[in-house]
């Protein structure tokens, strides 16, 4: 098959929110969240090189796995509508319906969900898989192709920015911008916030990707992987109502609160110009809501 994907819309649109300008920090947002109303952020940028693996194989279905409110499984849900591949999730935990997994269906997706214990194991799952043609795509979509194509926006970063953050998960997307980093010779700061408990592990990968000039903030998680808190949706509903922005409560919304307790210690100086991902995930403010 031969696939052609289009360059995603991501513009750079500065943000003013509480006392950021008067700190003298000048912040603005990389809205990858506005490259697909689905296939969005982080996302697209991951799936991206898999899709051309996947097309070169000539492969007929995407497989991937998540849990049950995933946003990479809706994204692939929604890739494999968009460029003609069959799709299938594998997803952690008992049946559940949600309206994340709805959209999955609604795009043509199939569903599998399995019990934790034998989802830990990818490795088995597909070796002991019978599905003809697959592709298979890591949780998140991660490996090197998906880091590759995560490194690939510091190639859309003006120089004038001192600093980039970007939310962690299970890493990959922070290894595809330091990889790309030491690549390019780059001299900006790159800043990692941890959206899960004790990700330090993270760390020794991180360092292995060669670039020095970064920060590992593992704090920022916010009580654990999708925990959210009084604070937090006050903040995300406060961000919102002040710049017209949608931040989602897994990701993103608690880089932004932990970034805003940096800038009020002061531990960036004044004159700093720092560029958030803003890496989708919008869908993962349904759950909020079912």
């Amino acid at each position: 098959m031969n696939l052609v994907l289009e360059k995603p819309y991501s513009p750079i649109a500065p943000i003013a929110f509480g006392n950021w300008q008067e700190k003298g920090i000048e912040i603005a947002f990389k809205r990858e969240d506005l490259s697909h109303p689905f296939i969005s952020g982080n996302k697209w940028r991951k799936l991206h090189y898999h899709l051309l693996a996947a097309a070169k194989k000539d492969a007929k279905t995407l497989v991937t796995f998540g849990g049950a409110f995933s946003n990479h499984l809706l994204a692939t849900a929604a890739a494999g509508a968009k460029y003609r591949f069959k799709t299938m999730g594998i997803v952690r935990g008992e049946w559940v319906q949600n309206p994340v997994l709805g959209l999955c269906k609604h795009f043509g997706m199939q569903l599998e969900f399995v019990d934790r214990t034998t989802y830990k194991d990818h490795q088995s799952i597909e070796v002991h898989s019978k599905i003809e043609h697959a592709y298979w795509i890591p949780e998140g979509g991660g490996g090197p192709l998906g880091e590759k194509g995560m490194g690939e926006i510091l190639q859309e970063i003006p120089d004038a920015y001192t600093h980039v953050c970007c939310s962690v998960g299970t890493g990959a997307s922070f290894k595809g911008l330091l990889q790309a980093a030491a690549f390019m010779n780059s001299h900006i700061q790159l800043e990692a916030f941890a959206i899960i408990k004790q990700a330090d592990y993270l760390n020794e990968s991180f360092k292995a990707c060669g670039y020095p000039n970064y920060r590992f903030h593992t704090e920022s998680h916010g009580g654990g992987y999708a925990k959210t808190s009084a604070s937090l949706i006050a903040f995300m509903e406060n961000f919102s109502r002040s710049t017209g922005i949608l931040c989602d409560q897994v990701y993103e919304a608690k880089l932004l609160q932990y970034l805003d307790l940096l800038i009020q210690e002061n531990q960036y100086p004044r004159g700093s110009k720092i560029l958030v991902l803003h890496n989708g995930g919008l869908s993962g403010m349904l759950s909020l809501f079912a």
